[in-house]
């Protein structure tokens, strides 16, 4: 079972839509957490959007990075190029990745419906290159 964090600057929309994919996708063939630079909220929008696709994410809360423990995790993914301002011992874990994907904060729902979609194929394809 690999063990990944995904990370964005607030923890509120595109690291939110990975955990809830990878949940949903990933099985009993990962361990998902997120986190954010710093903690915000769970934007509305961002449950909205995931609920439309038949995932729940009402019960996910925005967290700090620093709850957590890098040697806690296998792999590490940023969703939106933050990785040059996390501390070193966050980048060397087995796997990183900086997916630098568009934030949708304050656009329409169509916005984060793109970005829903441009989340839930890089979740796919990560998940993919753990069963080959």
């Amino acid at each position: 079972m690999k063990r990944v964090m995904f990370v964005c600057k607030k923890n509120s929309r595109r690291s939110q839509m990975a955990e809830g994919f990878a949940r949903s996708l990933g099985g009993d063939k990962v361990q998902v957490a997120s986190a954010g630079l710093e903690s915000s909220f769970v934007d509305p929008l961002t449950v909205q959007v995931m609920q439309e696709v038949g995932i729940d994410i009402s019960q996910q809360k925005s967290q700090p990075l620093s709850d957590f423990q890098p040697e806690d995790f296998d792999a590490v993914i940023s969703l939106c190029g933050c990785g040059v301002s996390l501390p070193p011992e966050w980048l060397t874990r087995d796997y990183f990745a900086d997916w630098q994907l568009e934030d949708p904060e304050g656009g329409e729902l169509d916005t984060f419906r793109r970005v829903r979609e441009q989340v839930k194929e890089r979740v796919v394809q990560w998940l993919d290159t753990l069963a080959a």
